[in-house]
């Protein structure tokens, strides 16, 4: 740090911003970027940053990866735009047949592309009613879709999400999630992973909502934004053969899972199961605006018309993606798995001296760690997750908070071994403090 943050230019841009730019965004410190390379952040000021946060799950190749630069220079000097709803051009069909291939299953898949993961959820969305002629939806308590209106439909995580934007999609229900401590039958089925699932067939579709008008279940893998909940064995699968007895449709948001994030090409690999649908964007082409819809051939049965994006898989982020996959396969998704299993070890250490740690969880570069008050009442630290970010900013090291009180460790998959102990160091550092001050 060269400056107290933030510094003198990094105010100049704050000032700006605050009147220019609307106020709806959340941002959690003023980190004003000027450059970036790798894990690493500078900001205007001259100050660096070890950045795990990677755009918010989002440029899993590090920042400005050298042959994804080459990538974008080298298609932009052949053409930028030509829209791939009204025209043809050969990188977004390779990119298909590419998605195809490293997403679940061996079936065959059509892609529809779109700029973002909310365009993609809602891609997703409109397909399941298209495709099945029902009109209802099942998605989960804590889940983050997106902030459309159809991606906000399916989003319980935040209620400041929604405060007012209603009336939203109608047709979608809300449901607990796996295990999660908002489940009210917990208590009433110990097996928590049978208890969701069984309660939707011998409880919501008897006394609710008609299995037969239900088009499908929209899950993330591992919940996002609720905190980084990590289902166990077999919710998935089971979640997957209760859809398939009633013919509904089992989609995955892999916005935030996928990618690599999770140590596998696609997280719900770890569980054995092939969506209908998968929706991806985040990682997908290292900081360029994508979004992807991936189905089985005979479920995106729509025609001519019915869904269209003018900029959606643009040829730039076409190409940008295409190499993000190479350098994926080449070595990343491996070094997920590997750093994302040394920094998980390190921080169960943590939890063992450090009573305001509740718990550790993930797969692959995709951590939460739980902040409590203390192990007897297990009550949120929800001030402290704030202070434990804010004290990270400006010591710097750049991660974020989801769910109320759960830090979220997203790092680039090029994160090296000693990358991960600096930051490590330095969050063990302000979690002792934020302990202390609590004291």
């Amino acid at each position: 740090m060269l400056t107290k943050l933030p510094g003198p230019e990094a105010r100049k841009v704050l000032e700006k911003d605050q009147k220019y730019v609307s106020q709806s965004y959340t941002r959690v410190y003023p980190l004003v970027v000027k450059r970036a390379r790798g894990a690493v952040v500078e900001d205007v000021d001259s100050n660096r940053f070890l950045d795990f946060t990677s755009g918010i799950a989002v440029c899993n190749t590090g920042h400005c990866h050298p042959r994804v630069v080459e990538a974008i220079k080298g298609q932009a000097e052949q053409f930028i735009h030509m829209s791939g709803t009204d025209f043809y051009y050969d990188v977004q069909s390779t990119l298909a047949q590419k998605l195809g291939a490293i997403t679940p299953g061996p079936m065959e898949k059509r892609v529809f592309f779109g700029n973002s993961g909310a365009e993609a959820i809602e891609a997703a969305l409109k397909l399941s009613r298209y495709h099945t002629k029902r009109p209802r939806v099942l998605a989960f308590l804590g889940a983050f879709h997106g902030r459309t209106m159809g991606a906000l439909s399916l989003t319980a995580s935040k209620v400041v999400h929604e405060r007012g934007f209603s009336p939203l999609v109608p047709g979608i229900t809300h449901i607990p999630y796996a295990y999660c401590y908002r489940c009210p039958y917990h208590l009433q089925y110990p097996e928590c992973e049978v208890a969701c699932v069984e309660w939707i067939r011998e409880d919501l579709f008897k006394r609710s909502i008609p299995p037969e008008e239900v088009a499908a279940i929209f899950v993330e893998p591992i919940q996002g934004e609720g905190g980084y909940i990590v289902p166990p064995p077999e919710f998935h699968k089971k979640l997957y053969e209760l859809a398939r007895e009633f013919g509904i449709l089992f989609v995955v948001d892999e916005v935030q899972t996928g990618m690599g994030r999770t140590g596998k090409m696609m997280a719900i690999e770890h569980w054995g199961v092939v969506p209908d649908i998968i929706a991806l964007a985040k990682g997908i082409a290292s900081g360029m605006p994508l979004g992807a819809t991936v189905s089985q051939t005979e479920v995106m049965d729509w025609v001519p018309g019915s869904h269209a994006s003018t900029f959606g898989g643009n040829p730039i982020s076409c190409q940008a993606a295409l190499t993000t996959i190479e350098l994926l396969e080449e070595e990343l998704v491996e070094n997920s798995a590997r750093m994302g299993k040394y920094i998980l070890g390190r921080l169960m250490e943590f939890q063992k001296q450090h009573e305001i740690i509740g718990d550790v969880r993930g797969r692959g570069l995709m951590i939460g760690i739980e902040l409590i008050k203390d192990r007897e009442t297990k009550k949120k630290a929800i001030e402290e997750r704030n202070a434990v970010i804010q004290g990270c900013f400006e010591k710097g090291l750049l991660i974020l908070g989801c769910g109320e009180n759960v830090i979220r460790l997203i790092p680039p998959l090029i994160i090296t071994k000693n990358e991960a102990d600096t930051a490590l160091t330095i969050l063990e550092e302000v979690l002792k403090k934020v302990e202390l001050n609590q004291k």
